[in-house]
């Protein structure tokens, strides 16, 4: 795991910003954010709250000049592609670096990118697997480009079992702005067979119920024993056209499996808002896609030896969800549109 990237120093040119003072930036944030083109502005019409994009204006529009160098970038920096199970995308940390309304627009922006179901389950995971170097305070953020006319922009969140991003579409063909990450270590490092308490163990079972519905023939060509290492950025390597994958092919399932799989991969997106769930079904299904895809189940990290599979894999050329569910949770999550 890579190590965390902390500091203990406060930001000398961040005074404290009142609300009042964010009520003052947030026309111009907003402004900003309209002229930056249909596509953002067709998510503000998607939701009732405020958009995860606005809230990124907001935010921008709020930092100082000091803040401003310690995490902001230009738009292609390589940093912002970047992908890990447990980092600091940037050294300065929440609590460390910003002011309590700055904490807690992040926040807003954080809780704005998952659904209403989910979104407070999520947060406790961050709050419980750092909460021994400081719960939330101690993720990071980096803001990359920024809101405005014909600009680009996306807002990368980072800490223990958690990539974000917000992007307002700025990244084309990509679902999520780019590949994420999502885990959760609920009761110890290693643990039990039934997962308990872990937020995102509902997938686990939900894998289990497309391999319970498998024949035997297709369960031998989705069981396998070399699940991908998890090796940064790198695990969510495509596999192209023409790659190889894992597992039973789409075109081995009827009808009737092949809708039970993607009724599980709506139940995966769950977490997340609705203009990101939508976006990925959508570049999964896209040209057939959807029969180009691949499900794997990896027996030989089977905790507790119960035969329900806590590693599984669903992959196609332009997309991989690797949920590797053994010593505890680790998902790898990249979707683009097809090439």
């Amino acid at each position: 795991m890579a190590d965390h990237l902390t500091t203990s120093n406060e930001c000398p040119d961040c005074a404290p910003l009142s609300r009042r003072g964010f009520v003052k930036t947030t026309a111009a944030a907003l402004a900003a954010l309209t002229a930056a083109g249909g596509a953002a502005r067709s998510l503000l019409a998607d939701e009732k709250k405020p958009a995860s994009e606005t809230l990124v204006a907001q935010l921008h529009s709020s930092l100082t000049e000091q803040q401003r160098k310690a995490i902001c970038f230009d738009f292609d920096h390589p940093l912002r592609s970047r992908v890990e199970n447990n980092w600091n995308i940037v050294k300065p940390t929440i609590s460390d670096f910003f002011t309590k309304d700055q904490q807690a627009l992040i926040k807003d922006i954080f809780m704005s990118l998952h659904s209403d179901e989910y979104a407070q389950r999520v947060l406790h995971q961050v709050e419980h697997d750092s909460s021994d170097i400081g719960g939330f305070g101690a993720c990071s953020v980096a803001l990359f480009g920024e809101p405005g006319p014909d600009k680009k922009f996306e807002f990368v969140f980072t800490g223990r079992h958690v990539t974000r991003r917000c992007d307002g579409n700025s990244v084309e063909g990509a679902a999520f702005g780019g590949p994420i990450f999502y885990g959760h270590a609920a009761k110890s490092f290693n643990e039990k067979p039934d997962h308990p308490e872990n937020v995102y163990w509902y997938q686990g079972l939900r894998a289990n119920e497309v391999f319970k519905a498998l024949n035997g023939k297709q369960r031998e060509m989705s069981l396998r024993t070399d699940s991908r290492p998890e090796r940064g950025t790198d695990t969510v390597k495509l596999a192209g056209k023409g790659g190889a994958m894992h597992g039973v092919p789409m075109t081995e399932l009827s009808a009737d499996q092949k809708d039970l799989v993607r009724k599980v991969m709506s139940d995966v997106l769950a977490p997340f808002r609705k203009v990101d769930a939508d976006e990925a079904m959508k570049f999964i299904e896209a040209d057939g896609g959807f029969d180009q895809l691949h499900m794997a189940f990896y027996k030989n990290m089977d905790i507790g030896n119960d035969g329900v599979w806590d590693v599984w894999q669903i992959e196609g050329p332009s997309m991989v969800w690797y949920f590797r569910g053994a010593p505890h949770v680790h998902t790898w999550v990249n979707i683009r549109a097809r090439s």
